[in-house]
């Protein structure tokens, strides 16, 4: 019987080690749990108070971004049209000029080959009807 006796002994003591192990595991877990819900409320609070206000800041400055990019296209669109508007009456003003200094000069020329034709007109008909200039030579 001492040998039953020394075996109940050890199984009474591996089931007691079993015990505590199984007991220690729970206390394991409870504190991994514990661990984790303070490291959530500690997440949570942070992102209240920390990341949460920056995360509206920086949507604020993204409006205000989105809203002077805005302008400044309108504005720019306003410019190009201003420009397009300018460079086309500055081209119209041009054609004009050119026009009206072709007309110009086309009337100085014109006045001037009608002088030269009639200066050229009367020297012809003067050397021909010209009796002295006739006679004298024969």
């Amino acid at each position: 019987m001492a040998d039953l006796h020394t075996t109940n002994v050890l199984l009474g003591i591996m089931a007691a080690v079993s015990v505590l192990e199984a007991l220690l595991l729970l206390g394991v877990g409870l504190g991994a749990f514990l661990m984790y819900r303070r490291a959530t409320q500690l997440m949570t609070d942070l992102e209240a108070r920390q990341i949460a206000p920056v995360r509206e800041k920086v949507g604020a400055i993204l409006d205000d971004v989105k809203a002077v990019t805005a302008r400044v296209s309108e504005q720019t669109e306003r410019v190009d049209h201003a420009i397009s508007g300018t460079m086309g009456r500055v081209d119209e003003t041009a054609e004009r000029v050119k026009g009206s200094v072709r007309d110009k000069v086309n009337q100085a020329v014109g006045v001037v080959r009608g002088v030269r034709a009639v200066l050229a007109s009367l020297l012809r008909t003067e050397s021909r009807h010209d009796p002295s200039a006739t006679a004298d030579g024969f």
